[in-house]
């Protein structure tokens, strides 16, 4: 009996001890921040998991301003400004949601050796960024069956593309949350930020060589999304394809409407991808 105790008492040490080399960085989409996972990472935290939750510049806790946002670089800067300051004996799980996988993916062309696996949740994956009118078709949400959606930022002046954009309030619940708890469609009115969008559409990446290749990716897939629709998603999958695709039944917003599902589809694909690269 004693050494039966022992021997569990062992397992759950090694089960613990790898929880805490398991580490999920999460990346929001525009106009969010690490506040939009604030469900996710304390589930992951109560299982002893080590997460980290990014603001991008003019998102969340940066007071940037996103009219002032013009490249992507710059956008996603404080995600490079992380994964360059990982150990490089450190591999991450690395986890983006929306326009958040625009992010992942340069992560991936930057520093492939650093990251387990790529996971894009209701993302935008697209190798190149937005190379081609394709990518624009399949990556960027098409919301004008709702109306008029948008407050546009000018920052350059009114003569020239929009800078920042976001939902309007009024709009929010029935494109982004349909399906999530009242209570988080109403955080999320009150936290959300105008997004530097002439910086996301400035998205392109280039490929040194096939590093790129070498991190694993996995596509969640949301089944009532109005924003990256399911049939966007395919196309995204079809031209990229990721080595697994999950499914969730939700709306672009499973972090929200669907926390239990998303997470156990993370801790699935943490658990199958160790020792992986």
């Amino acid at each position: 009996m004693g050494e039966e105790v022992r021997m569990t008492s062992m397992e759950e040490r090694e089960i613990a001890a790898d929880r805490k080399r398991t580490h999920f960085v999460l990346v929001h989409g525009i106009g969010g921040g690490a506040w939009c996972w604030y469900k996710i990472r304390c589930l992951m935290e109560n299982c002893g998991y080590m997460v980290s939750c990014i603001d991008l510049k003019g998102s969340g806790n940066d007071r940037s301003d996103a009219d002032s946002i013009l490249s992507f670089d710059d956008y996603n800067q404080p995600l490079m400004d992380f994964m360059s300051a990982l150990p490089d004996t450190d591999k991450v799980i690395l986890v983006g949601q929306s326009a958040g996988g625009l992010s992942v993916t340069q992560a991936t062309h930057k520093f492939p050796n650093k990251i387990r696996l790529a996971v894009y949740v209701a993302a935008t994956m697209l190798k190149s960024g937005y190379l081609t009118d394709q990518d624009i078709k399949d990556g960027v949400p098409d919301l004008s069956q709702f109306g008029d959606v948008y407050e546009l930022g000018f920052g350059l002046g009114a003569e020239q593309p929009p800078t920042s954009a976001i939902v309007k309030k009024e709009f929010q619940r029935k494109i982004i949350y349909q399906m999530s708890p009242q209570e988080d469609s109403t955080l999320a009115a009150m936290l959300l930020r105008p997004g530097p969008i002439l910086a996301l559409m400035s998205a392109r990446f280039k490929e040194e060589d096939d590093s790129v290749e070498k991190v694993r990716r996995v596509y969640v897939r949301t089944m009532h999304d109005n924003v990256i629709k399911p049939d966007q998603q395919e196309a995204m999958i079809k031209k990229w394809p990721p080595s697994h695709v999950h499914v969730v039944d939700s709306d672009h917003s499973p972090f929200f409407s669907a926390p239990f599902s998303l997470f156990g589809i993370l801790l699935k694909v943490a658990a199958t991808s160790a020792g992986c690269n």
